[in-house]
Formats: C-alpha cells, structure tokens, sequence
C-alpha cells in the first residue's frame, strides 16, 4: 500500500526522495510528497495524484536539504487531496512525520488533544502522531517516537523528523514493512528494496515492535524500551536492471513475457532425476490447509486439488481475511500453506499466526526473502524477482509452480504416486518453461480476439475443477486492470442463477482443456451458444473439437492436465493486458489498488 522513503547523507535529499517514490509507485498511491530539513526548519512539498505533479512542484518551489523523509499514499481515512497527502506535522511545525498503516484508536486520542489546544489540518487518522510528539519531545526525537508509540493502537511503519535534530531521522514498524539500506556515508529508509537499490544492496530488515535511529554515525535499532539491539545486515542479490522495462510498453507485459525465465529459476535445483527437493523440511501431516488472497488465494485454490490428486490427501483452502475468524480445528496433523507475493499481506500474515497459535504446522510460499511472513513461518521462495505492475502475473505462476512441486514431494512421501507416474510428472515440469515459451508466442492470437471484445462491458469466465481458479484468475485479471465488469464462475452452476445473464451482450470466456470434467464443460459451452453469447474458448492445439464452437481460440500445448492450468492462464493474462492496454488504463497502476496490502 502507502510508500515510506527516508534518506539521511550529503546528497540532495529530495533528488533521492523523489527517486525513491518513483521506485515505490507499484504499490498504489493516490497522493505522494516529502519533507526536507533545510537548516531552517521543515520545507515540504505534497500534492494529491500522480508523482509527476510532485516533481512539478518541486521543479517550481525546490526544497533543499541532507535530510529527509518521503512517501506515497493510499487513501484510508480522508479523501486524497493535497492537503491529506504526508507528511503530517505538529501545531509548530517543528516535526515531519509519514505513516503507512491504521491508528485503530486515533478518534479518541484526537479528541484529547483537540481539548488540550491541538490544531488539526487534514482528516487523516496519521496526524494524531506528530502531535502527541510534540507533547512529549524534550530533545530526543526516538524517546518522543516511542512514548507517543505506546499510546496508539493499530499497524504503523513511521518515520519522523525534527527541526531541532537536523541529522537525525526515526522511525519504527509494528505490522508493515520497513528496511534500512546501508550506503558509504549515507543511510536509507523505505518500505521496499527497491527503493534504495539504486544506492546500495546492503540492506537491514526491521522488525515489528522495533525504533530506528538514523545519523551521521550509523545505525541504532531499539525495542519499545529503547534497549538497543544487534542485527547484521545482508546483500540484495537482484539489481535495478530487473526493476527496468526492457523494451516493453508495460511493466505488465514483461512480467508477462519473464514467466518461461521465471518457472526454470523456480524450479532450479528443486527437480531431480527421481522426486523432488526442498530446502527446507516438510513435517508430516494428515490434512492440509491453503490460504491466501487475492491472486494468491486462487493459486491456493489450485493447489488443494493437486493435494487432493497427487498427495491423496484432504485439503481445504480459505480466503487469508476469513481464516482466523472460522473454526477450523486445526492441529499439530494439519499442514497450513500460507501463499502471499510479498510476504507483507496483512490477512495472510494475521492466518499464520493463528494457524501457530492453534499448534497446526506452517509454511510459507513467498517471493521476499526477509519479508513478515518469511520471518513467522519456514518459507519456500518462489525466485520471481521484482514484480512491478500491480496485476500478479508471473509471481502467480511462480507460486503454482512451487506449489505443484510441494504437492508432488508429498505425494511421492505418502506413496501415493506410482514410479512410472513421477516420471511422467518430472519429465513435464522440465519441459514447462519451453510450453510457456510456445504458448506466449502467440500473443498475436490473442492481440486480434483483443480487438474484437475492447469495448464490450461484460465478461463471464467459466471453468470447472482445477480450471475453475483459472477463471477466477482471469476475470480478475480483466476487472483490475481495464475495469470491465468480469465474473469468474463455476461452470458446472451456469443453471443456478448465472445463465440468466447471457445473451448477445455477453463475451464468455471457457477453460475446455481436456480433464475428467471435459464433456461436462462442454456441455456448458453448448448452454452458452445457446443464449447467442460471443464465445473465447481455451484449449490444446492437439483439440481439434472445438473450432465448431468458435472461430476465437486461445490454442495451448499439451501437457498432463494438472499441470495445464499453468499455461491456461497465460492468455488470459495477455487478454486483460491487451484489452486494457487497447482502452487506455493504466495498466501497470490500476486505480484503488496497491501491490502489497499492508492492512486489513
């Protein structure tokens, strides 16, 4: 979600900032700005939209200075406009403060400070923060951080700076992300690595119920009683080459093209010639249990019928923002598979500890190595790299991949699996990045199907099975980035309700790859042409059927049908890609969304 930048050197500190921001746009953000100490105060510079219009206001009102804190923000409490947008200061202006996260219990503490004298500016929940600072603040700004601190309830990354310590920035984190970069002579502060990347590699995570304090002199890491804490730092390994376009109009589109490099480094060093091999170890367990959400929740979906068919065992899966406040009876016999991009998302984050909490075991299927969820739960990384665009894309093939690998050791641990079937099933994941190759060279099919459907208003994708978390996918996919009204439905209810939306109005959208549900897939592709809807079908290129349904075909190669919803969605993928692209979205940052969501 929101953005935290900080720096703290002799650079120019809004030149780093701003550079920062650009770097963290792939959260989401309504409303950006910054604050510099300039040797005679706070200079700040915010406005509501695009970071554009901030370099706008800077280029016209420069702010200068060494020292200084930065942020995008997505609006929670108070409208986006200029003056919601961070910082937030005190009455005096004497302190700067930005804040990702929600003060839960800032109506009760605003209105004692609106009784003590206080003067409020905007409707954020975050400006209660500086205010209580300035109450406490006799010469030490993380002494002053920390008592404010105990007063709040809620998530919080923070950092703070004060016009009496002009080289000195502190901050601290309880619930969203924070990382400290380490350069020669300099210090850095954001809510992701790559934001600092272009500076140093050398990077420090921070912990939930920690303070920071940057200066001239390094780095000091607090608890909430300011004893101070020893942590070593460690090396980034990705560069900002991987965070670049390479030639593409869109993020989005390269991630999309990155996935065959993507599923080999997923799957390196994890095939081998007669089973499967993870870095970490995997208890035993008599039932599992998947959660995630969003995109992740549908690779979960997926996952828990590849449970059930390769390891032969029950699987259950849930959304991350429904699983703690269901009673799930777990134990320590249940395995909790807990997928989350970032390792950051709230919900998910809250599940693992709840899932701890009731003894079950857990692991992680994450991209960020350091990331909350990493640091909770034994983690398999999905090695996807740095995901720009907002819209998952090959993070979520990464995660089916690492999750069929996970299904497939279970299955050959349990004995569930043949020697002749396990054969089979590693002869396909090898060959998986060269179907993936093959099936993304003929974006120029989908690019013409694209054209046609642009400008219609309705999409219904229908699978069932396994392909039924594919469709899910791929309407989401399609609403989040070109904003068309889109609904992923399971086929086999098309007569519970859906089939009295159909008519000619319609695009329907059908995963009728070959399964043990193919006939009865088809059956509702014949209920669909019935209703006179423009019918998309997916399917092998070895299906010579089909063509009699439609002319618009996305053709995929063949492989075993529990590994083919991998390359299902890759059309899908490149439909909303080209769709919204064709309309003119913002396809790399769509509005309302943010790429990590940090609070619930």
């Amino acid at each position: 979600m929101c953005g935290i930048v900080g720096y703290l050197g002799e650079k120019e500190a809004s030149s780093v900032l701003l550079e920062g921001l650009k770097r963290l746009e792939y959260r989401g953000y309504d409303s950006a700005g910054m604050a510099v100490l300039n040797g005679n105060g706070v200079a700040k510079a915010k406005c509501a939209g695009k970071i554009a219009a901030l370099e706008t206001v800077l280029l016209s009102q420069p702010i200068h200075g060494h020292t200084g804190i930065g942020h995008t923000r997505w609006a929670t409490h108070g409208r986006p406009n200029d003056e919601n947008a961070h910082p937030h200061s005190d009455c005096k202006n004497r302190f700067a403060l930005v804040h990702n996260g929600i003060i839960e219990n800032y109506l009760e503490i605003k209105e004692k400070l609106l009784k003590a004298g206080h003067h409020f500016r905007t409707e954020t929940d975050t400006e209660i923060i500086p205010h209580l600072i300035e109450i406490y603040y006799n010469g030490n700004l993380e002494e002053a951080l920390i008592r404010s601190l105990h007063e709040i309830r809620g998530s919080y990354a923070i950092a703070a700076i004060a016009e009496d310590e002009p080289q000195k920035i502190a901050a601290a984190r309880m619930g969203s992300p924070l990382v400290i970069g380490i350069g020669k002579g300099e210090y850095f502060l954001a809510s992701d690595i790559p934001a600092f990347l272009p500076f140093t590699r050398d990077a420090l995570i921070v912990e939930d119920g920690e303070v920071i304090v940057l200066t001239p002199e390094g780095v000091k890491l607090l608890d909430s009683h300011q004893k101070k804490i020893e942590r070593t730092s460690f090396r980034v390994l990705w560069d900002t080459a991987m965070a670049e376009k390479g030639g593409y109009k869109h993020f989005m589109l390269k991630e999309i093209h990155e996935q065959p490099d993507v599923i080999s480094e997923t799957l390196a060093g994890r095939l081998k010639p007669n089973g499967i091999s993870l870095e970490i170890e995997i208890p035993k367990f008599e039932r599992v249990f998947l959660t995630g959400a969003g995109t992740a929740y549908h690779a979960a979906m997926i996952g828990k019928y590849w449970f059930e068919n390769l390891a032969k065992i029950p699987a259950e899966v849930e959304l991350s923002s429904e699983f703690r406040y269901r009673n799930l009876h777990l134990s320590k016999k249940t395995l909790v598979v807990a997928v989350s991009q970032s390792g950051e998302t709230a919900d998910t984050l809250a599940a693992v500890r709840e899932a701890k909490k009731q003894g079950a075991s857990v692991l992680a299927v994450t991209n960020v190595m350091g990331s909350s969820i990493s640091r909770e739960a034994p983690s398999l990384y999905t090695r996807a790299g740095i995901e720009i665009g907002v819209a998952a894309t090959k993070t979520y093939v990464s995660q089916l991949t690492l999750l069929f690998l996970l299904a497939l050791k279970a299955g050959l641990e349990r004995e569930a699996l043949s020697s002749e079937e396990m054969k089979m099933f590693l002869k396909e994941l090898y060959r998986l990045p060269e179907l993936v190759s093959l099936t993304l060279k003929k974006e120029s099919d989908v690019k013409h199907i694209a054209k046609l459907f642009a400008s219609r208003k309705d999409f219904l994708y229908l699978g069932r099975h396994v392909y039924y978390p594919i469709a899910l996918e791929g309407a989401l996919k399609l609403k989040e980035i070109s904003y068309i009204h889109a609904e992923g439905y399971a086929a086999g209810e098309m007569k519970h309700g859906p089939i009295a939306l159909i008519d000619e109005n319609v695009v329907a959208v059908a995963l009728t790859l070959k399964s043990p549900v193919y006939e009865k897939t088809i059956s509702n592709v014949e209920e669909v042409l019935a209703r006179d809807a423009s019918l998309i079908l997916v399917a092998e290129e070895t299906n010579k059927q089909v063509s009699k349904y439609t002319n618009h075909l996305f053709l995929i190669p063949e492989t075993h049908w529990l590994l083919s919803p991998i390359l299902a969605v890759l059309p899908l993928q490149l439909l909303a890609y080209l769709i919204s692209d064709k309309k003119g979205c913002d396809v790399d940052q769509p509005r309302n969304l943010a790429k990590s969501v940090t609070v619930e």
